[in-house]
């Protein structure tokens, strides 16, 4: 048996050009493909209009207050399982301590920031990306 390494086929038209997108070209400038007109979307378009702007203000208001709270916690719920064993070891009731409360929030709080997210989503975010898509004459079959 013979270890040959074997180059995979080339997925897509850019891997057969060798012309991968990426984040940066070899001169440090931002890399941009040619947009061919009439092909797609104008993402830049839609990036630099108010609506688009406005709905990444809204996502970004509720997602990372959101995230750094539930850091917060996770990280108290640490912190107090290291430096407050006398804390967390106090019986509550039978053979339940306030550490098994604290943990089983962790999951409490979890599933309770899915639901609060996923009814933001729904309410804030889906509305206003179905508009943009419908300005930007994106459907949902049709290629990006």
């Amino acid at each position: 048996m013979h270890n040959v390494a074997r180059t995979p086929a080339p997925a897509t038209p850019l891997e057969e050009t060798g012309r991968l997108p990426a984040l940066f070209d070899q001169d440090g400038g931002a890399f941009e493909e040619p947009r061919e007109p009439g092909r797609g979307p104008d993402f830049d378009l839609i990036q630099r209009s108010p609506e688009f702007r406005t709905l990444r203000r809204r996502f970004r208001g509720f997602v990372f207050p959101m995230s750094v709270g539930f850091f917060a916690w996770y990280l108290l719920y640490v912190v107090l399982a290291a430096y407050a064993n006398d804390f967390m070891s106090t019986p509550v009731f039978g053979l339940v301590n306030v550490g098994m409360l604290l943990g089983l929030a962790q999951f409490v709080t979890t599933a309770l920031i899915t639901w609060l997210y996923s009814r933001f989503a729904h309410r804030q975010v889906d509305p206003r990306v179905a508009e943009l898509r419908e300005r930007a004459a994106v459907t949902e079959g049709k290629p990006l």
